[in-house]
């Protein structure tokens, strides 16, 4: 579904006293009574350390030919580099793309830039994501995270065809394709997409300069995870392959299951602007909008909260996008008043596995009429 004119869907005013002034209000006085800075502390640098290294650590053994001759350790340096991945994804290039690391710009773009490492393109992840995703959570037509290929259908807004009812079943498949198809085709079709729709005048980047930077990047990602494995590791060129095919496909079914049980989910509302004098505008707040929209789990899960970057939290992350992950477990109470106060849901799953198992419902759901 291509994406529509974002400049004709407005939400609803929030108002003086309303329930994001509130919630706003609740949290500014937690850091400043706390004298806590909303950015990154100490146990974040030292998260971010030991990402990079359970990601680069393994890729370096691999290529000094550490795994020579044995298939087992070799395989696993690709396994344990997937899981680093994930954690750079979740915990490093998520908060500094975000802008959570420090007030200055300039160190959230450095630290952005491992995104580009490990084979993403900054620019279109930030357009997806940060101005579609956390803007338009699960509109559709809008939010680019559940507007996916025919096979798989995200919303009951979405056409219905008869495989649908089998997608609980096939859509781990795709789930696994995820990270390997971000890294070879999909910010190409992004890019061009969104130069389409005026999205990339925003960066500050022409279509012509966007197609050549994610070319550069692409072409020093496979050189580096591709090439010199199959020169230096000692191993033959398909086990680097298949190796590089184990990490994407790790990757990418771990980072879906941790991004679908928070807004696919049947406590979801999926709603869509209405026709009011000719505009189409949302009936609801925009914070109303997330939290409706959106389901937390697993939150006295303190590995689980570190290893995700915090994104157990979800709706403390769309409501603050601006404020590093390690704060959300203290954020989650105040928020969870807040919506009670208003009489707002607040949509939790005690679990990770719950919270999967109510996605699965959902897909079966999306199914049928």
């Amino acid at each position: 579904m291509a994406i529509e004119n974002l400049n004709i869907v407005r939400f609803a005013p929030s108002g003086k006293d309303s329930f994001h002034e509130t919630v706003i209000s609740h949290v500014n006085f937690y850091f400043k009574s706390n004298n806590i800075s909303p950015y990154a502390n100490t146990t974040m640098w030292v998260k971010t350390a030991v990402m990079l290294l359970l990601y680069f650590v393994p890729y370096v053994f691999m290529v000094l030919g550490f795994a020579k001759g044995n298939a087992w350790i070799f395989f696993g340096f690709w396994f344990v580099m997937a899981w680093g991945m994930i954690g750079i994804g979740t915990s490093v290039m998520h908060d500094a793309n975000h802008g959570t690391y420090s007030p200055n710009k300039k160190v959230n773009s450095f630290i952005g830039y491992i995104l580009e490492i490990i084979g993403g393109y900054a620019v279109t992840w930030k357009i997806q994501h940060n101005q579609l995703h956390h803007t338009y959570t699960n509109i559709a037509g809008l939010d680019e995270d559940i507007d996916s290929i025919k096979l798989l259908r995200f919303s009951p807004r979405q056409p219905l065809y008869w495989f649908h009812k089998y997608q609980y079943l096939y859509v781990w498949f795709f789930y696994m394709m995820m990270t390997l198809f971000w890294m070879t085709a999909k910010d190409y079709l992004q890019v061009i997409r969104y130069k389409q729709h005026d999205l990339l005048i925003k960066h500050n980047v022409s279509l012509k300069q966007a197609i050549f930077r994610i070319t550069l990047y692409k072409l020093f990602y496979y050189a580096y995870i591709i090439a010199l494995p199959i020169l230096f590791s000692g191993m033959p060129w398909y086990f680097v392959i298949f190796g590089f095919l184990l990490m994407h496909f790790t990757a990418g079914l771990f980072l879906s299951c941790v991004f679908q049980p928070s807004h696919i989910v049947e406590t979801s509302t999926f709603e869509l602007p209405v026709i009011t004098n000719g505009k189409r505008e949302m009936e609801d707040s925009w914070a109303i909008h997330e939290v409706e929209n959106t389901t937390d789990f697993g939150p006295d899960k303190p590995l689980l909260t570190w290893f995700i970057g915090g994104l157990n939290f979800q709706i403390e992350h769309h409501l603050f996008t601006g404020i590093c992950h390690v704060h959300y477990p203290k954020l989650a109470p105040i928020v969870k008043k807040v919506t009670a106060d208003f009489g707002v849901t607040y949509h939790v799953e005690s679990t990770f596995w719950k919270a999967l198992r109510g996605h699965v419902r959902m897909l079966k759901k999306l199914g049928k009429n």
